[in-house]
């Protein structure tokens, strides 16, 4: 079940499962560190908050992406382990552990305070416009593979 992370009480117990992190919590599968799942999971934040920061796909791609990647991100069946990630995704330099957990903290709080009212029919970098629905299963689905993998 997707569980919504827009209200306080769900994105302070996702909070609350970062926070039981450590820099020596290992995965049970994959190739990032912590430090650098924490970096992978605020991308998705950067895309909303800094969409400059990224390339914008050609309405080509956008296209492809919303046809076949679409239903992933936004779908309620779970991301499999060990699935390909997009390559402003991939995170493979040494990031500091504490101002990776802060980061990402600040942006599911922020995110949660605008509410879902801020993110209905709001434009996706890759997606187009999504539902508040759909930006709710985006960001916790993307948080709860990734706090699984690290075992929290």
């Amino acid at each position: 079940m997707i569980k919504d992370i827009f209200t306080k009480e769900i994105s302070e117990e996702v909070i609350e499962r970062i926070q039981s992190l450590t820099p020596e919590t290992k995965p049970k599968w994959g190739k990032m560190n912590v430090s650098q799942m924490l970096a992978h999971l605020s991308v998705m934040y950067e895309m909303v908050y800094t969409p400059e920061k990224f390339p914008k796909p050609n309405p080509l791609m956008k296209f492809i992406l919303k046809l076949f990647a679409k239903n992933q991100v936004v779908g309620p069946k779970p991301y499999p382990k060990n699935g390909k990630t997009v390559p402003a995704f991939i995170i493979s330099d040494k990031r500091d552990f504490e101002t990776e957990k802060t980061k990402l903290i600040h942006f599911i709080r922020k995110t949660q305070e605008l509410g879902k009212n801020e993110f209905n029919g709001k434009e996706s970098l890759s997606f187009g416009a999504l539902t508040d629905k759909e930006w709710n299963t985006l960001f916790y689905k993307h948080i709860e593979h990734h706090l699984t993998q690290f075992g929290v």
